[in-house]
């Protein structure tokens, strides 16, 4: 984290601080939305589709219900998994909140598993993925925050979109479409799995060199192997992952623009 654990959670403070100043109230006795929300959410067969989380999601969605904190959601990109988030989960809860970390659907737990499993990985969309978050987001008592990297960034946007979140922060997020020209470095980067029409829907693990390059490129070479075999998993190759949803963050209102404390705007 660059700058320090300290100036990462003061900053963090600043950024919920915008999200409390027009907080709202938000029902979650259901999964479904309110038909006159007005954003994009879960209804119908999708609804049907997501209804089910895993044992432990359900297990953090109750702790933090429990606990009375300020929720915090993180959520992992391509070619991670949960765990990604752990060294995250630990700083933010020393300062009082309460972490979540949900997987996408048919997530492994483990990074050995994902490994010797890469299928469960394949074929799946954007939309697919942002209506699980939603699914358990919609089961905690208060709007949480929303943090994301990369493709989670684009997730993260999607959710707060929907009317999910108090506060987002998508870090480094991966562009939704219409965003034109896109960097050199994104496009290295998902070339990986969209360069070739076979991978598409199949599950495309990085080498090394890849996982150095979009990921570790800020740390030194033992720690980078570190990371690559601690973390680095498959990832989906969807071919819709190529069509990003116009409506990835559409339902955001213009909101005025003010210095907090930390120096965040909001």
């Amino acid at each position: 984290m660059a700058g320090g654990e300290p100036e990462v959670v003061e900053q963090f403070h600043g950024i919920l601080a915008c999200g409390n100043h027009e907080r709202k109230s938000m029902k979650h006795e259901a999964i479904t939305a309110s038909p006159n929300s007005g954003v994009n959410t879960l209804s119908g067969e999708r609804l049907a589709e997501v209804s089910t989380i895993t044992e432990h999601e359900a297990a953090q969605v109750q702790r933090a219900n429990a606990s009375g904190a300020t929720p915090i959601v993180f959520v992992h990109g391509l070619w991670l998994l949960p765990s990604s988030w752990d060294r995250w989960v630990t700083l933010f809860e020393k300062a009082g909140y309460v972490a979540l970390t949900p997987g996408w659907p048919d997530d492994p737990e483990t990074v050995a598993e994902a490994r010797e499993h890469p299928e469960v990985f394949a074929g799946k969309g954007i939309v697919q993925i942002a209506d699980y978050e939603e699914a358990i987001i919609r089961r905690l008592n208060q709007k949480p925050v929303i943090i994301g990297h990369s493709f989670g960034g684009l997730l993260t946007m999607i959710l707060a979109g929907r009317g999910l979140a108090a506060a987002s922060v998508a870090i480094s997020p991966a562009p939704f479409r219409g965003v034109l020209p896109l960097p050199i470095s994104a496009l290295r980067a998902a070339s990986v799995a969209l360069r070739n029409p076979a991978n598409w829907n199949r599950a495309v693990p990085l080498t090394y060199e890849q996982f150095r390059y979009s990921f570790a490129n800020a740390v030194g070479e033992d720690e980078a192997k570190e990371l690559y075999l601690g973390y680095s998993v498959p990832g989906a190759a969807s071919r819709s992952s190529r069509r990003r949803p116009r409506t990835s963050i559409l339902g955001q209102r213009r909101r005025s623009t003010r210095r907090t404390r930390s120096g965040v705007r909001c």
